[in-house]
């Protein structure tokens, strides 16, 4: 037996070959981790209503390289809920803030409203840093989903209820009126403040407080990008960020561009285009910052697809893009999911929606 070959067997024998790669090369060996490594933070943005379809919008109406393209993992999501082949949001966000499979219009319930803790839930009782961020009111279906259990998606007030006590170190969007015109009376935001929270109601501050923040910018919905909503989602993702970065354990931000959606139930191409672009600026944010921090995960995905919309010739001329739609409505075909960072490789493939939930809680478990 001669002497490399020797060094090479017990190379084998003292190291699990599952973890490490050899490489023989001038009688010397060398060896490199191949384990897969964590993340400590992760940053999950969902473009609601968001197909490939939206996402190629931005490859032909963006002046620029798409963020979208600076993603290394792609892999496909079937977004069926457990009573309908097409999912609604508050079904499809529930997959994604409690890994179950539930009815449309549930918020944070299983089949039997029975509520089920939340990504955000857990991870706040570890310790981690949590926030959310939309461009909805806080108590739409999406937001809604990591932080409340009601069986209807209407319930406002009642979701409001839970965000007290929620555990979310930083919200921003709007919905304010359900926190101070309620129909019970209740005045939330002083609840809100007694439990440490400061309230914003004007405009986005330029650096993060010491308290938990709820940023509540508009009275419910934020408004459209073309009526001058401006850089909300990106400075309000930055902003998150700059705070929850200081957590020494880590954190789990949620990001929604909401009115991805809105545009394909309108029909609006203009509209969807404006905020899918606005959505795309704010994924370049979370990709700069995952980039210098070098612990972060960044998911990007949707809950659905909204509109059946397609980017299809103008007639005969197959240099001119019109985009169309087949419905109103949300359709079932599979939407893309994008990861970057410690444990991207994870998302690649097909797989159910609420795999997601389930691979995020995997990489975060300590």
């Amino acid at each position: 037996m001669n002497f490399r070959f020797l060094i090479l067997l017990l190379s084998f024998a003292i190291i699990p070959a599952s973890c490490v790669s050899v490489q023989v090369k001038d009688n010397t060996i060398s060896h490199s981790a191949s384990e897969i490594k964590k993340p400590k933070n992760i940053i999950l943005l969902i473009g609601d209503g968001m197909g490939l379809s939206q996402v190629s919008t931005a490859i032909y109406y963006k002046d620029g390289k798409p963020n979208f393209e600076r993603f290394g993992t792609i892999g496909l999501s079937k977004t069926s809920s457990a009573s309908d082949l097409v999912t609604d949001s508050a079904a499809g966000a529930t997959v994604f803030s409690t890994g179950v499979k539930t009815y449309n219009g549930a918020i944070g319930v299983d089949n039997d409203t029975i509520p089920v803790p939340t990504i955000v839930e857990q991870l706040s009782k570890e310790g981690f840093g949590t926030g959310i961020v939309s461009t909805s009111s806080i108590q739409h279906a999406t937001p809604a989903s990591f932080y409340a259990h009601v069986k209807s998606r209407r319930m406002y007030e009642e979701i409001t209820e839970f965000a007290p006590n929620s555990g979310v170190n930083f919200f921003a969007g709007g919905g304010l009126k359900f926190f101070n015109q309620r129909k019970d009376g209740k005045d939330l935001l002083a609840e809100m403040k007694a439990k440490n929270y400061e309230v914003i109601t004007d405009q986005l501050p330029k650096t993060p407080s010491e308290k938990n923040e709820l940023i509540l910018l508009a009275e419910d919905g934020m408004p459209k990008m073309s009526e001058g909503r401006g850089d909300f989602l990106p400075n309000a993702t930055k902003l998150a960020l700059e705070k929850l970065s200081k957590n020494e354990k880590g954190f789990f931000l949620m990001v929604e561009g909401s009115q991805i959606d809105w545009g394909g139930h309108d029909n609006d191409a203009d509209y969807l285009i404006q905020e899918l672009l606005d959505f795309d600026k704010t994924l370049g944010i979370a990709l700069d910052f995952a980039k210098q921090n070098g612990e972060t995960l960044v998911i990007v995905t949707a809950d659905h697809e909204t509109g059946g919309y397609t980017l299809a010739s103008d007639g005969k001329d197959y240099n001119k893009i019109k985009p169309s739609f087949s419905t109103t409505g949300h359709s079932a075909t599979m939407v893309p999911v994008f990861a970057e960072g410690p444990g991207a490789s994870n998302f690649s493939g097909i797989y159910e929606s609420n795999e997601i939930f389930h691979k995020m809680m995997e990489l975060l478990k300590r």
